[in-house]
């Protein structure tokens, strides 16, 4: 038995670090590939998923799966975990013709292409067809595996165990306790601007945001930054690629978009390499994966303490732009709250309005309510509705996200959800770490990325997402904690008369 399962989890590694280059080319595609590239890019996807795809079905690995399931009782818990995901994993590969992964591979690599035109034109009509294929791809998939909601199978696959059913009720007891906060906040008529920040070299951000991400614990032997069109993280734990994009007049969305993604990247840095591409060396789900880009970006990353030790070295990087802004003027920018029809530029407390909103659509999209051509009108009316805000135009509106030119569909509420696991995990590190705030107020942020290493990374995916949330925070996953965060966090700094 023993025996088998190392075999099994050695295979599983190996497949990873085949699987883990498919990773490097999308990274390079967004941010160094030459623009007349993108043919030959594609067909370089399509070969490795091919690839990729024939070694994952070998049928050893089948049978060493049967021979693992059939001592089920004497495997340990990790293990039983291991062999879990191996059955889950194998047999959507089985049943996944390589034609057709090979097909949607080449399509995703020409819709990324569509997409980076008609948002930069500001022409769905160019995008249309490769939404509607992509849209079609993810259905055909679905119906591979048998799913009976091809919805809930992607909304699956991107968190395992959670379904729009589940989900539903939570973003329904959400949205009215969101929304009141916000009402609050903008009664205010003391409204601070960031825009008012303007003038920053984008070389100087470069070195303060790295200095940033240095201090939190990002591993540059194992990693690096780069700019690009929308900010992500990709590659693999021992090489590691994020990036962010750089505003002279938006100075604060490099630092969090890289904090942000810094979160991404300390999560996968801190996997367990030894049993990489099994249970134990996977990330829970992406809403666990959010949960830790949020965290930094703005538990830590927009908390008073965090910027008492980062002020005076912002302001020694900016000395003109800040020469007016006081202390308190600075940190109300930090934290504004206002109404934007971009998901990646709202502020913490708005941002889960955007996700409520792509839920919905997503939905919709696949139960065939709504046609992809009718998107646009349809998304406008969504923003105006729960955020309040009617974009100007669809590069602002609903070409604004790559996930869906991707075939990403699913993902969008793993955001939210990980911003709930990010309150709750909050409250939990401060019980157990009274003296949190003091060791941010020092830029020690080793306590807090040990604990995260402890209870979130070194577990790998042991168990799912709501088995996650009760057993590391203690409750059951809702809106409670990241309600209780948003009114302490905000409604102290905005006091309508």
């Amino acid at each position: 038995m023993e025996t088998t399962y190392e075999k099994l989890v050695q295979e599983c590694k190996r497949l990873d670090r085949l699987g883990s280059i498919g990773g490097f080319l999308a990274w390079d595609e967004r941010v160094f590939m030459p623009p007349q590239s993108g043919d030959l890019r594609g067909e370089q996807n399509a070969a490795l998923a091919e690839l990729v795809h024939r070694e994952t079905v070998r049928p050893e690995i089948g049978k060493w799966i049967d021979e693992l399931e059939g001592q089920w009782e004497a495997l340990s818990r990790p293990q039983q975990a291991v062999v879990r995901d191996a059955r889950r994993d194998y047999d959507k590969r089985t049943r996944l013709p390589a034609a057709f992964v090979a097909r949607k591979t080449k399509a995703r690599t020409a819709s990324y292409q569509a997409w980076v035109r008609a948002r930069r034109e500001d022409d769905f009509p160019v995008f249309l067809p490769y939404l509607e294929e992509q849209l079609e791809l993810a259905k055909e998939e679905a119906g591979y595996l048998d799913a009976s909601d091809p919805y809930d199978y992607w909304v699956d696959d991107f968190d395992p165990g959670m379904n729009a059913g589940i989900i539903e009720p939570i973003f329904r007891e959400l949205q009215p306790r969101l929304k009141e906060i916000v009402e609050t906040i903008l009664a205010d008529p003391d409204q601070p601007d960031k825009t008012a920040l303007r003038g920053f070299d984008v070389g100087a951000q470069e070195r303060f945001l790295k200095e940033v991400v240095r201090d939190l614990g990002f591993d540059f032997e194992r990693g690096r930054i780069d700019s690009t069109v929308h900010p992500f993280c990709g590659g693999h734990g021992r090489d590691i690629r994020m990036t962010t994009r750089y505003d002279p007049d938006n100075p604060l969305d490099s630092l969090s978009s890289a904090m942000h993604e810094a979160g991404h990247a300390m999560y996968e840095q801190g996997l367990p390499d030894a049993f990489a591409g099994t249970a134990l060396g996977s990330a829970v789900g992406m809403a666990v994966h959010e949960s830790q880009s949020r965290l930094w970006e703005n538990q830590v990353g927009r908390s008073r303490e965090f910027w008492s030790y980062y002020e005076p070295k912002y302001r020694a990087a900016f000395p003109e732009p800040l020469r007016s802004f006081s202390s308190e003027e600075l940190f109300r920018a930090i934290n504004q709250v206002a109404l934007t029809p971009i998901r990646v530029d709202a502020d913490e407390v708005t941002y889960n309005l955007h996700i409520l909103l792509r839920f919905e659509l997503e939905k919709a999209l696949f139960d065939g309510s709504l046609k992809p051509a009718e998107l646009p009108e349809a998304w406008n009316a969504a923003s105006a509705r729960i955020i309040g805000y009617t974009p100007k135009n669809n590069a602002e509106g609903c070409l604004q996200d790559l996930h869906w030119c991707e075939g990403l569909f699913g993902y969008f509420p793993s955001y939210c959800l990980g911003n709930l696991l990010a309150a709750q995990l909050w409250y939990r590190i401060l019980e157990d770490l009274p003296g949190l705030p003091e060791q941010i107020a020092a830029a020690d942020f080793q306590p807090l990325l040990q604990w995260l290493r402890t209870h979130v990374h070194q577990r790998g995916r042991l168990t799912y997402t709501n088995d996650f949330a009760r057993e590391v925070t203690g409750a059951e996953l809702s809106p409670a904690a990241l309600v209780r965060y948003l009114r302490e966090r905000y409604l102290s700094l905005y006091s309508p008369s």
